[in-house]
């Protein structure tokens, strides 16, 4: 196993590397490669300062903006991807994500209620972040009661719980939207999805959440493998079915929030990197999990550099492009399980 994984996640590193050196050369300002990456290297200790050589609104656009959104991307899609691989593993659901279950609508209902009415809490930065995870556990909460049936949750029936909950929230936010004025804009961020205007303290915000959410759902991937046999077959081998079910949606759903509140609603991410990953890899979760982190930084630095540089000077909302690619791949994703079904019976 460990040659196999150090394989597969030097080849996702080294893919990863190559994707952040990409996509920081790119942009509108008019910066050569040469250009950028002078800069960097001339932000080390033992180097002269850059802007002798740089202007400091080049050394600004590269260091304060193009680096900090890179690396935020980067945290964003492994927050999502790993959100998605926890959802999918306890539900035993290749559907479910954040998005299709409504939990990244929950939680950005918290985000515009707080922007709406202005509210801050003494923990000052960290505020959105907590109440989204708040609002997200209650919709997530929401979404398993509503596909209860005799009191045993029917996985036949949790995304269109999502769908509906999502559906639901979704016009509460406009609602809301239609309520502001000079908030307006800000609360759209949160329904299209956006990295515009994000800087270093969201970086250094949203890195203790991944790193949580990433140590507790590496611990529970051979248990989340056992959940594949179903929770009886689980729970006869050992595994504490419903605590565990407990910690990783709770984890899921605090990464979904830490995201939410930085970038807005970014749809389809957690639902098509572990899928693509499985299709690599195989089903261990104990590959998926770490890959699926990787592969979804990846993913959505990429969807941001289109994002930003497709219409350049203009901007691209970060979840229609996400969108664009990630519902035609639910679509087939949807049909051929319908298929597989089909063919059971």
């Amino acid at each position: 196993m460990n040659r196999t994984l150090i394989g597969y996640g030097g080849a996702a590193m080294l893919l990863l590397a190559v994707s952040i050196t990409a996509s920081l050369s790119m942009g509108s300002a008019g910066l050569s490669f040469a250009d950028v990456w002078g800069i960097l290297l001339h932000q080390l200790p033992w180097m002269p300062e850059a802007d002798t050589i740089w202007s400091r609104g080049e050394v600004a656009i590269v260091m304060q903006v193009r680096l900090s959104r890179v690396l935020l991307a980067v945290l964003v899609g492994a927050c999502l991807a790993l959100a998605g691989t926890g959802f999918q593993g306890v539900l035993r659901n290749p559907l479910a994500d954040p998005y299709t279950l409504g939990v990244a609508s929950g939680s950005s209902v918290g985000a515009a209620f707080l922007i709406l009415f202005g509210f801050q809490l003494a923990i000052g930065v960290w505020t959105i972040p907590i109440v989204a995870f708040l609002t997200g556990i209650a919709t997530l909460l929401g979404v398993i009661a509503l596909s209860r049936s005799n009191g045993v949750m029917q996985i036949q029936t949790l995304i269109l719980s999502g769908v509906i909950l999502q559906s639901f929230l979704g016009a509460f936010v406009s609602l809301m939207v239609s309520m502001s004025e000079g908030v307006v804009n800000q609360i759209l961020f949160w329904i299209m999805g956006s990295l515009a205007m994000r800087g270093w303290e969201h970086v250094t915000m949203l890195l203790p959440f991944l790193l949580i959410g990433l140590v507790i759902l590496i611990a529970y991937s051979g248990t989340m493998n056992l959940f594949v046999l179903g929770e009886r077959q689980a729970a006869h081998l050992g595994v504490r079915v419903e605590r565990t079910k407990l910690i990783v949606l709770v984890a899921s759903t605090l990464l979904t929030a830490a995201a939410v509140s930085v970038s807005g609603v970014i749809g389809f991410v957690g639902l098509v990197v572990p899928h693509m990953i499985r299709l690599i890899v195989g089903p261990d979760y104990r590959y998926i999990t770490p890959l699926s982190a990787i592969a979804g930084g990846i993913f959505l630095l990429w969807a941001d550099t289109l994002a930003r540089t497709a219409l350049s000077p203009k901007e691209l909302p970060l979840g229609v492009v996400t969108a664009l690619v990630g519902a035609p791949f639910f679509a087939y994703l949807l049909h051929r399980r319908m298929k597989d079904q089909r063919g059971e019976e």
